[in-house]
């Protein structure tokens, strides 16, 4: 698939202007984010997301726009995930809802030149050492193996060796100080708390980029699609927090689909050389393993503890 360089560059244009006109206009002063606000942002992205693969349906025909779809569902339903240790993150660090929106546009930012980064090392070692594909594989089958016993809700944000680290070298405040990362105190310039959770939200996102990556490229090593669906899902990532963080505890079955989805492009990538599932087919698959996880958790009630009668006493 040949791709101008022009391509690349307006692709690029295309998402500055828009993030310019996120932070320059819309989110210039520091507030707290609607939930009105959050689904009209949510909106746009996945409008101009779909857009995008549109145009690559005229443009390439419509096996790239497939591929480009699936991985883009697939990496949006993988940012889930993050969701889920940002509001564990902002929720232990007590970080103020009205700069929450400004950790996320940095770490944003930052999660785009490290995936980028990623990515075309990724595609550079599938093109030169085609085994990888096995050692990728293997990873996402364990890493959904291992996402389906894991709890979010029993890890220690403060206890993480990021935090461990920063505090050692970096001088940091014990409050916030408005949306600033850094200010002066006793006449040094030292980091506030939001710059140490930002720290750590760059650091979760590079976690999950480990995951996140080799399941696309699982769909196809295409660069040019890898990087687009990627970075369209991720700069969606924002408005999606501030939309599903109130209500992420009634998912309750999302993480196990996410953990079927990650085996699933696991495993496509494991027989890749033995049969090649249609591109049509594990689009399907995965919307459904991601509708039946979301179904199942709005429609089966949650079972009440059990309480023995020792405890009702």
């Amino acid at each position: 698939m040949f791709v101008s360089p022009w391509l690349w560059i307006g692709f690029h244009v295309l998402v500055f202007a828009m993030l310019a006109l996120d932070l320059g206009v819309f989110h210039r002063k520091s507030h707290a984010v609607s939930l009105k606000e959050a689904a009209g942002w949510s909106a746009v992205w996945v409008i101009l997301s779909l857009l995008f693969g549109l145009g690559l349906y005229f443009w390439q025909g419509s096996e790239p726009a497939l591929q480009y779809l699936t991985g883009y569902l697939i990496e949006k339903s993988l940012s889930v995930d993050n969701i889920f240790i940002f509001v564990l993150i902002f929720g232990y660090f007590a970080v103020p809802p009205v700069h929450q929106h400004r950790v996320l546009f940095w770490g944003v930012l930052g999660a785009l030149a490290m995936r980028a980064g990623l990515i075309f090392a990724g595609a550079a070692l599938l093109e030169r050492f085609h085994w990888i594909i096995y050692v990728f594989g293997a990873f996402l089958v364990y890493t959904g193996i291992k996402m389906a016993f894991q709890k979010h809700d029993a890890m220690d944000p403060g206890n993480n060796p990021v935090v461990k680290l920063f505090k050692r070298f970096v001088p940091v405040t014990n409050e916030y100080q408005g949306q600033r990362f850094f200010t002066m105190e006793n006449g040094r310039k030292v980091a506030t708390p939001l710059l140490m959770v930002l720290v750590l939200v760059e650091a979760t996102d590079l976690i999950f980029a480990l995951d996140s990556i080799p399941a696309i490229f699982a769909v196809t090593t295409e660069p040019f699609l890898v990087y687009t669906s990627n970075i369209f899902a991720i700069l969606g990532l924002r408005s999606l927090y501030f939309l599903l963080a109130g209500v992420m505890d009634r998912f309750r079955y999302l993480k196990l689909g996410l953990a079927a989805v990650l085996s699933f492009v696991g495993a496509k990538m494991l027989l890749a050389d033995v049969y090649h599932v249609p591109i049509g087919l594990s689009l399907g698959v995965i919307f459904g393993i991601l509708a039946i996880s979301v179904v199942a958790s709005l429609w089966i009630p949650e079972r009440a503890p059990h309480v023995s009668p020792s405890q009702a006493d």
